[in-house]
């Protein structure tokens, strides 16, 4: 759906996923709301702009009109920031127990159920018409843009002119541009209201340009393939339609827990000692949408929840550190006590957790590795 894996934009929303030996990679995003950073706005730059000269050349014997060009660079830039993101993203590596933990975290669960009702006329339609469980649907709304909360705001242009002027994977980019020039030039949204992530990643479920080409759909019939507005009922018909066609089928469930209900399928362990799943061919049509065992768990055990069902059964090992994620929720929460704030109690051993922990010990005397262990729980009491 995405660059492998991919760009990434704001899939669960504050976080990105990579697939990694079947450990997802966390990396922070672009911006999740409010003022865009500075080095996400426009910044003089001569070879760019002598790109984009050479670009609109092209772009012209791509079928793109003079007034499209003219409409879609009006008031663009060359943005500092995607090259650096690009280019230098934190990866934290996640078992499947923490990405679980942030993917159908209580917040998340709660937020989805209050969507689906609010959207279940829609989301049931979308069910009888591309056979996609409304609830799956629902999951990857939430896992993209929070429920349109985070949908990004860098405009589109921008970012994948300077992502293909840059070079280091220009041509996937510079077909990004095309695209997205295309899309302004069919009328579904003006160059202006085009925006999305850091790598082009747009609307309510994270689209890039060559695959709202290939797969957005019209639903709502006003003429527009719209997955920006307020209105999510385009986004949300789009990703049903992606779904549809890369291999869902109507009437089989994604698959579950083993012991726990869930279908004839192929069994998977991600996590070494965790819980195994049964997976069926329509886990496999998640992974087209991002390519990972985690991900696509994620999103049918959030559908779960949505639709009503409990957490998981089976527990999950210790950590590398010995902590179980009870221990490591004690831990943030003692950090938290004393002054030094986690960012969440969530288990999730992140960089919020890890500053905390560094300041804790340095604030001791303690050699400061910013690293959880018994011993330092066991200090905390």
């Amino acid at each position: 759906m995405r660059l492998s894996r991919r760009n990434f934009g704001l899939g669960l929303g504050a976080l990105t996923l990579a697939a990694c030996g079947g450990a997802p990679v966390v990396r922070s995003s672009a911006n999740l709301g409010g003022p865009l950073p500075a080095d996400l706005l426009p910044t003089p730059n001569a070879s760019y702009d002598a790109w984009v000269a050479n670009f609109r050349g092209y772009a012209a014997g791509q079928g793109i009109s003079q007034a499209t060009l003219a409409s879609a660079f009006r008031g663009t830039g060359y943005l500092p920031g995607c090259v650096k993101r690009d280019r230098n993203q934190t990866e934290f590596s996640r078992s499947l127990e923490d990405y679980l933990a942030i993917a159908a975290s209580d917040e998340r669960i709660s937020k989805g159920r209050a969507a689906f009702a609010r959207h279940r006329s829609t989301l049931q339609t979308l069910e009888g018409r591309y056979g996609v469980d409304a609830e799956i649907i629902c999951a990857i709304w939430g896992l993209e843009s929070f429920f349109g909360e985070r949908r990004g705001d860098v405009p589109v242009i921008s970012a994948t002119s300077t992502l293909a002027f840059d070079g280091r994977r220009g041509a996937f980019f510079e077909k990004q541009l095309i695209a997205a020039l295309k899309i302004v030039q069919n009328g579904d949204i003006p160059a202006s209201r085009m925006t999305g992530s850091w790598a082009g990643a747009m609307g309510h479920t994270q689209f890039i340009p060559t695959s709202y080409q290939a797969f957005a759909v019209d639903f709502t019939g006003d003429g527009r393939r719209d997955i920006w507005s307020e209105d999510p009922t385009d986004a949300l018909a789009s990703t049903a339609a992606y779904l549809q066609r890369n291999g869902w089928s109507r009437g089989t469930k994604w698959g579950g827990e083993v012991g726990n209900g869930a279908p004839e399928g192929s069994i998977i362990q991600p996590q070494a000692g965790g819980p195994r799943f049964a997976v069926t061919r329509n886990f496999r049509a998640i992974k087209r949408y991002n390519n990972s065992d985690a991900y696509a768990i994620g999103v049918g055990h959030l559908a779960d929840r949505i639709g009503g069902a409990g957490p998981l059964r089976g527990s999950f090992p210790p950590d590398a550190n010995g902590l179980t994620k009870d221990d490591r929720v004690a831990l943030q929460q003692r950090l938290t006590a004393r002054g030094f704030d986690t960012g969440g109690t969530d288990g999730v051993i992140g960089p919020n957790s890890e500053k905390a922990i560094g300041a804790y010990q340095g604030s001791k005397g303690l050699s400061v590795t910013g690293k959880p262990s018994p011993e330092l729980l066991r200090q905390l009491l």
